[in-house]
């Protein structure tokens, strides 16, 4: 008589249904289910070992250039003397320490505190003028029809993203300098020339309205390539029910832009105190360190010019804190809104 694997009582038949293997989902080490569709690590490894093979050259280059130097903080909390050997990191071991005295020396100087006001006003100035200026033109773009015209006019803004900024500057100066071509025009009609070049009031939309210049297209290709991506089905659908234009670009275009436009827009709150090191320092002795000292520039003088490396490093150690701080409330913000942002929730 063959015996039954049926559970006889209630009990058993209870037992059964609370047993893993009954339910058909496998469990790790610590009891968590596991999906059964989906393979273990080990044969993940040794399916994908070319692939990691392929990218191990890139992994190893972004710790040695971008992580191994995260080390040298730790100079930030000593009296930092480079001079002490040939070898750096033996510098580093026979530095002093001096705990936090850096840090209480940055709080306390209101240099470091007028690179932060600068600092904050050109990134909300960039934000509000020059964030937008990408997403325009990459809709406008978009809306023209003839592929030629289009070619053309990507390649007209494409092309001042490959100036450098000694270029870029000298164009400015060209055109607003006291010598430039607006002080001439004016002068010709009897008014009195100016050079905006020079000015501590303008300076900042003067950075600005060179990034513009220099970068709004280049900004445009993610743009573009997310417009590729929308199916022209759906505004043919909007136009059968009555969609102008404008309503086809609110309710069609701008939605397929949104995961994007969170996306930069996480990118660039985290990059909020880099605003510009080359571009700013190249005309910092014009306007003054009033005007235009930001933090990228005060750690540069502080630390290379005065060599004064632990208080330097200190500052851009609080630069980069904060940065961090920055790029996790946006990215929240962005998962409030429904959009992926950075990571996923």
């Amino acid at each position: 008589m063959s015996h039954s694997t049926v559970p006889r009582t209630r009990a058993e038949a209870d037992a059964t249904k609370k047993t893993p293997a009954a339910s058909g989902h496998a469990t790790g080490p610590r009891g968590k289910r596991r999906d059964p569709g989906r393979p273990s690590l080990r044969l993940r490894f040794r399916r994908d070992r070319l692939l990691l093979l392929m990218t191990l050259p890139a992994v190893l280059l972004v710790l040695l250039f971008n992580y191994v130097p995260i080390l040298g903080n730790v100079v930030a909390f000593q009296e930092y003397d480079p001079y002490l050997s040939d070898n750096g990191i033996v510098s580093i071991l026979h530095s002093p320490w001096v705990g936090l005295e850096n840090f209480q020396r940055i709080f306390a100087d209101s240099a470091f505190w007028n690179a932060v006001r600068n600092t904050l006003v050109l990134f909300l100035l960039q934000l509000v003028l020059y964030f937008p200026i990408p997403i325009a033109l990459a809709l406008l773009i978009n809306s023209v029809v003839r592929p030629r015209v289009r070619a053309i006019s990507q390649a007209i803004l494409y092309l001042p993203h490959f100036f450098s900024w000694v270029l870029v500057i000298a164009v400015f100066q060209q055109l607003l300098g006291g010598a430039g071509l607006l002080s001439q025009l004016l002068r010709d009609h009897g008014y009195d020339g100016l050079s905006v070049m020079t000015d501590p009031d303008t300076f900042k939309f003067l950075i600005t309205a060179q990034s513009v210049w220099k970068d709004a297209g280049w900004g445009i290709i993610v743009f573009l390539a997310a417009l590729a991506s929308v199916s022209p089905d759906l505004y043919e659908a909007a136009a059968m029910d009555g969609a102008n234009r404008w309503r086809r670009m609110w309710h069609v275009t701008l939605p397929a832009l949104r995961p994007v436009i969170a996306l930069l827009l996480v990118l660039r709150v985290g990059d909020a105190l880099t605003v510009g090191f080359e571009q700013i320092l190249l005309q910092r002795d014009a306007v003054g360190p009033g005007a235009a000292e930001v933090l990228d520039t005060f750690v540069w003088w502080n630390g290379v010019r005065n060599q004064d490396f632990g208080y330097a490093a200190a500052a851009g150690l609080v630069k980069g804190v904060i940065s961090l701080g920055l790029v996790l409330v946006a990215n929240k913000v962005a998962h409030l809104m429904g959009e992926q942002g950075v990571y996923k929730k």
